[in-house]
């Protein structure tokens, strides 16, 4: 049987093969699918364009998301934030301010509600579950309170629409994805905070015993994922020109449903930047292709709500394969240290 180790290695290669690229496998079929079935608008630069200007502030979102989750903390409250922050990039332009003055205010509302949300967590010691549904609430209440349940409009300069515009011909939102990206990327691959995070998020006794402060580090996550949902409700302001109370909450569940089926690839087993971006871009896809085959309205939440079921339970079975061959290895390496020298 010595074909048996061989057929096993390879049968191993192909399984992690598939774990670690099965999601831009499965977004390569799906975008042929679609395009076989409606080659007359699918693939097409309207669509495209129309689905990469769209579902770049889901994107945004979901990498908002992505931070405290790093750290295994919840941010339930980016829905709401980015729904406040669209209605007040407007409102206060519409009050008098210039539009880069009100931009800059919402930023500093999106790094204070996540200031709120790390010390809620990591001094007052409340649940992330808990804590950031409970600033999520409040947000929408005051979010309520300065519409009054009714739009926002205002005349709105062109600088400002140019944030949703095009740079050559490729939309801006899909670019300020990319870029965040590659900034997140960056630091939670190459730079410490990045793996203080992974650390505390895999074992905070542990981040504790080489002095990898919990209350610092989580709560610049969450100052960061806050200031990134703020960023992605003034694109969509800048996108829709009118102030909605009850726009920003429908993002929260597709961020967290592509933040969580993004740990199943690239890095199975926890979550990452690229794999992040590979979930929006296959959910964006299927809703996309849906739509053009005429899918009625209600089937976009049914499949979100479904991928988010599939997305955590693929994603708890990664984590624990990755954690298995962890093990392994310490003990294979445990093994070869206690092995005798034959001389």
């Amino acid at each position: 049987m010595s074909g048996d180790p061989t057929s096993r290695c390879v049968g191993a290669m192909v399984t992690r093969a598939i774990s670690v690229w099965g999601l831009l496998v499965l977004l390569v079929l799906l975008v042929i699918v679609f395009s076989l079935l409606k080659p007359e608008t699918f693939l097409t630069y309207f669509n495209i364009r129309s689905i990469l200007s769209n579902k770049s502030v889901q994107a945004l979102a979901a990498l908002s998301v992505f931070i405290p989750m790093v750290a295994n903390q919840f941010d339930l409250s980016a829905g709401f934030n980015i729904g406040i922050s669209q209605v007040l990039a407007i409102g206060l332009q519409g009050q008098g301010w210039p539009w880069w003055a009100a931009v800059a205010a919402v930023l500093a509302l999106g790094a204070l509600v996540g200031l709120v949300n790390g010390t809620l967590i990591t001094r007052v010691r409340i649940d992330s579950f808990i804590a950031t549904l409970g600033t999520g609430t409040v947000l929408y209440g005051l979010n309520a309170w300065y519409t009054g349940g009714q739009q926002v409009l205002a005349s709105l300069p062109d600088a400002f629409l140019a944030i949703s515009g095009d740079i050559w011909i490729v939309p801006a939102p899909a670019l300020y994805a990319l870029v965040a990206s590659l900034v997140l990327w960056v630091v939670f691959e190459y730079l410490p905070l990045g793996r203080y995070l992974y650390v505390l998020g895999a074992s905070p006794r542990a981040a504790e015993l080489n002095g990898i402060s919990a209350r610092k580090y989580v709560t610049l996550g969450f100052v960061a994922a806050g200031t990134l949902a703020a960023f992605a409700g003034v694109v969509l302001q800048s996108q829709l020109q009118v102030g909605q109370s009850s726009v920003g909450q429908e993002y929260l569940l597709p961020a967290f449903t592509a933040a969580l089926l993004g740990a199943t690839s690239i890095r199975p087993g926890r979550v990452n930047v690229w794999g992040t971006v590979l979930a929006v871009a296959v959910l964006a896809v299927t809703v996309a292709g849906l739509n053009q085959l005429g899918a009625p309205f209600f089937v976009e939440p049914l499949f979100n709500g479904s991928m988010l079921i599939l997305a955590v339970g693929l994603a708890v079975q990664a984590a624990q394969r990755r954690q298995r061959r962890g093990t392994e290895a310490d003990r294979a390496a445990e093994a070869g240290r206690s092995a005798p020298v034959i001389e």
